[in-house]
């Protein structure tokens, strides 16, 4: 019963630390999401329409985000951009960990280590993420060859 105990403690923990990489990427658009979800709350929409607001607006600038880098050609337009979601993730990650870390680590200087390490783990984990719909733009070529010939079939490529 303990060998089960300790299997299930190392997934869970697993778990938890591939949700916290995952959903990194989504901070900026979870505290957008809740910020206008609790203000149309507060001004009387209901808790339906704050939740339909909040969640639309969540959506709403999360795919902002990724097709304002994906469709920039600006380097410095598209590094302001992933710094604006990855701050977010950074200083959720840090705070995720000193959390974590106040179960184990009896020392503050650790403790503050260990957060500091995870806030850049997982802001470089939202940074790559987001890197990834910056990839070529149609109109570049990306070291493909624009006007190649077509290859001579063969009699023996007929063959086979």
């Amino acid at each position: 019963m303990l060998a089960l105990g300790l299997v299930l403690n190392r997934l869970g923990i697993g778990l938890f630390c591939w949700a916290i990489f995952a959903l990194a990427v989504y901070a900026l658009p979870f505290f957008v999401a809740l910020s206008v979800g609790m203000l149309a709350f507060r001004d009387g929409t209901g808790v339906f329409g704050a939740l339909l607001i909040g969640i639309s607006s969540g959506a709403l600038t999360l795919a902002a985000g990724q097709v304002a880098v994906a469709v920039s050609r600006s380097l410095t337009l598209r590094v302001a951009i992933a710094t604006v979601f990855t701050v977010p993730a950074a200083i959720a990650g840090y705070q995720v960990i000193f959390a974590l870390s106040q179960i184990g680590v009896p020392s503050l200087a650790w403790r503050e280590a260990f957060a500091c390490l995870g806030a850049v783990c997982i802001g470089g984990t939202a940074w790559t993420r987001l890197a990834v719909f910056a990839g070529t733009l149609p109109s570049e070529s990306a070291g493909a060859v624009v006007n190649a010939p077509e290859p001579v079939l063969t009699a023996a490529a007929h063959e086979r």
